[in-house]
Formats: C-alpha cells, structure tokens, sequence
C-alpha cells in the first residue's frame, strides 16, 4: 500500500498528518515506523524530521506479517466480487463461518482467504471488517492491511458503513415500514441466542416489506447498530421471525438456514475519499421460496 501527500505550509509535522489527515492510530503509525514506511521525497525518514512546504511525503506500507495462525483451504468457495490492492469483498456462501472455530478450524472463510493470499503472494493477517452468521449469505469485506480496517471499522461506529438485508419473514407485516428500537443483550443462560433486555446495547433496525406473499414477507433491512442477530432477534420481537431460523422461530421444510441476505453495503474507500457500494442478488435457496410462491 502506497499513500502519498502533498506537505502544505498548514503541516508542521509528519506525525500531525499521520494522526489527522489519515486518522492513523499510535498502534498502527509505530509499525510503520518501525518497519521504515515513511518517506520524504523519496528518502526513508523518521517521524521526527523536519518538514517543508511543497516536500511529498510517501507511506509505503510493504512489510510482511505472520498469518500462520490460519489454516489455507481450497475447496471453501470464494466468490470475490471486488478487489483493490487495499481490500477483497467477497460473496459468502450460507453454512460457511467468517472466522475459524473449534468445529470450523479449516473450514472458514478465512481460511479460504489465507489459501487466496498464499497464492497472489501477499503475506497479511487475515482480517474481516464486518461479519454474518454461519448461515447468513451475503457480502464481506476483508482488509489487506490493518490502516484499511481500521479506517473501515471507524467508519462502522460513525455509521458511514452502510448494510442492508433481505430477509424472508413469516406472516404479514401489519405496518409495511418502520423502526425497531429494541435493545439487545445476551440470553442469561446461553452463549449463542440473544434477547431483548431493556438493559441490552441499543440496536435499531429500519425495514421496508418488499413483496408479500400467501404467508410470508420479504423485508428489507437497513441496520444503524451491529449487535449480533439483530435482525433476527427483532424481526422474532415483532411477532414475525425469520423462516428458517430455528434459533428465533422455527425450522422449515422450504430452506435449511435463516432466509437472510446481506445483499448492500457502502462506505467511504479509506484511499480514494470516494463512497462506494457493492450490491448482489438472492442466493438460490431464497430465490426458490420467492418463486416457489410468485
């Protein structure tokens, strides 16, 4: 990863830069440091040295780190849909985990990204910006390096990071739009299953009915808070839980996971300041039920 800035006669130092124009966290500006990354008019320099206007500076982020800690794995799909030298977004399949686990150990999306970086040769952690259930399809964003994360991850608690959700409900939605304002906490006696708690984190999902069917809903979901489940711990608090999710509501002989999709996102690219969006269709076993009852 290369950035370069243009110093003006406002800048008195490169750290200022590093931490206001590039909102750099210490953590990451003394790797950088530390590996040699910053260069003025293309000469390695110390944090410290002296700037003037007109100097270009330059962060070349080129140093290796040790991913050993994940497990590369061919035969998980990896459908990439976008890719940059900063990040990869990827369509994630349903029954596939984010994140390795005792029972997913080699069997995650990770590690089907840690097998695609061994294979363009970019030696990175492996690191996730958002995340979905085992059983939710839909759209991730892996980050090549930790600045794209982190500026991605602030963008998320700023709600610059845009998400929505389509979501196959059971029953019809009295009200066709609202919010659900609902807060979130973890069921006393599990380690899994959510609940509303009036002394939860706050989450607020929007929907929108989309299409009505003889008995279901497809909805989507536009989310302001990330707790985990929100979508399905609300939509079972409103009296319509999603088909298929036997967590929240109850299994289905029509779909063997949660319907739920994410199928948008958009942020603010941390290197081009330019907001862009991602968007994909139905996976098959959603698009089943939407035809099965057209």
């Amino acid at each position: 990863m290369k950035i370069t800035y243009y110093i003006t006669e406002k800048d008195y130092s490169i750290k200022q830069i590093l931490k206001e124009h590039f909102f750099m966290s210490e953590r990451f500006i003394l790797k950088l440091k530390k590996n040699n990354c910053i260069y003025l008019n293309n000469s390695c320099v110390n944090i410290n040295s002296n700037i003037n206007c007109n100097d270009v500076l330059d962060i070349i982020e080129n140093f290796e780190e040790d991913n050993s800690n994940i497990i590369p794995n061919e035969n998980i799909p990896l459908s990439i849909i976008y890719e940059d030298e900063y990040m990869i977004i990827v369509n994630k399949q349903p029954g596939v985990p984010v994140h390795p686990s005792m029972s997913f150990y080699e069997t995650s999306l990770s590690n089907a990204v840690k097998y695609y970086f061994d294979q363009i040769g970019l030696k990175k952690k492996i690191r996730p910006v958002n995340r979905l259930d085992k059983d939710t399809s839909g759209l991730v964003v892996f980050a090549k390096n930790e600045y794209i994360q982190e500026c991605l991850i602030k963008q998320m608690k700023l709600n610059l990071f845009k998400k929505k959700y389509i979501a196959i409900l059971k029953g019809i939605l009295e009200e066709k739009s609202g919010i659900i304002d609902a807060p979130i906490a973890r069921k006393y006696d599990s380690i899994i299953e959510r609940c509303i708690d009036s002394n939860g984190d706050k989450a607020i999902s929007n929907y929108t009915v989309l299409k009505e069917f003889e008995n279901f809903s497809m909805v989507e979901f536009s989310l302001e808070t990330g707790r985990t489940h929100q979508i399905r711990v609300h939509s079972a608090y409103i009296g319509h839980p999603i088909i298929g999710d036997s967590l929240y509501g109850e299994k289905s002989d029509l779909i063997s996971r949660q319907a739920l999709h994410s199928y948008y996102i958009s942020f603010i690219h941390p290197i081009t300041r330019e907001k862009v969006e991602f968007k994909i269709s139905l996976p098959e076993d959603m698009l089943f039920l939407t035809k099965k009852y057209s």
